[in-house]
């Protein structure tokens, strides 16, 4: 296991679930997570194809970009054990009442909403992420959403400084990626807000680290777990640039309430 501390941000190098029997309970204050769906076709054959196959576009440009990741090709009994294995390890980790807000995509979202229960958590629903712009399809509707299937840790007390959230987005989907599965720093953005002012977000699937830059852009902390060392050393890459980019829009703040503090 590697760990990597910056700022008020810890990531770590290793199994998801390991990480997460190894943290304190009550650590987090809420979990935002993107694991692997397991999903891509209709048939166990087609789940078991590689997640560049399954998951980009025969003309996407992002093939030589990216790499494939691990813990895709789980059948649907194998996918439920698991993934009710590491929420459950997840509620442990988390304060009492804190939300968690997993993602999915239409095939597994039945099994989602399972797992999610199975694992301790209690089930408040589902909110969509339509993309704005995908491939129509003849004589079908388009397979434009994923979905954030999200729960809390008992019950879920009113914080009045997160406000009333909406319960749909749309955002474009990441055109250029560093991960296959890549989601818009936007949306993350728009998910970090149901984490409290100054609490701490855990992500047991770091992938490139988009949890985490938004997570530093909204001043909350971040614990990421990561298997993948390429993958880990992006998501480090990116956290830093977005710590370091916090830094200098603070500095440029306070240079300009000096100056105008100068000229009263």
């Amino acid at each position: 296991m590697k760990i990597e501390t910056i700022g008020s941000a810890t990531l770590y190098l290793g199994d998801s679930l390991q990480v997460l029997q190894s943290l304190a309970a009550g650590t987090a204050d809420a979990v935002i997570t993107d694991p692997p769906y397991s999903s891509g076709g209709a048939f166990r054959g087609d789940r078991a194809q590689d997640t560049k196959t399954k998951y980009l576009s025969s003309d996407s440009g992002n093939h030589e970009k990216t790499q494939n990741f691990g813990g895709d090709n789980r059948d649907q009994r194998a996918f439920h054990f698991w993934s009710a294995l590491w929420a459950a390890e997840a509620l442990r980790a988390s304060a009492p009442g804190a939300p968690a807000l997993f993602f999915t995509d239409w095939r597994q979202l039945p099994i989602s909403t399972d797992y999610l229960q199975a694992g301790g958590w209690v089930w408040r629903g589902v909110v969509p992420w339509a993309k704005k712009s995908t491939r129509p399809q003849m004589g079908r509707f388009s397979a434009q959403c994923e979905y954030v299937v999200w729960g809390s840790a008992g019950p879920m007390p009113v914080e009045r400084e997160v406000g009333c959230l909406p319960g749909f987005y749309e955002f474009q989907a990441p055109q250029d990626r560093e991960h296959i599965t890549q989601k818009p720093v936007e949306l993350m953005g728009a998910m970090v807000e149901i984490c409290r002012p100054g609490g701490l977000v855990l992500d047991p699937f770091m992938g490139s680290g988009t949890t985490g830059v938004a997570a530093m852009q909204l001043g909350r902390k971040f614990i990421g777990i990561e298997q993948n060392p390429e993958y880990f050393e992006i998501s480090c890459r990116r956290i830093r640039e977005a710590m370091e980019a916090g830094r200098m829009f603070e500095q440029q703040l306070q240079e300009q309430g000096d100056l105008l503090g100068a000229d009263a």
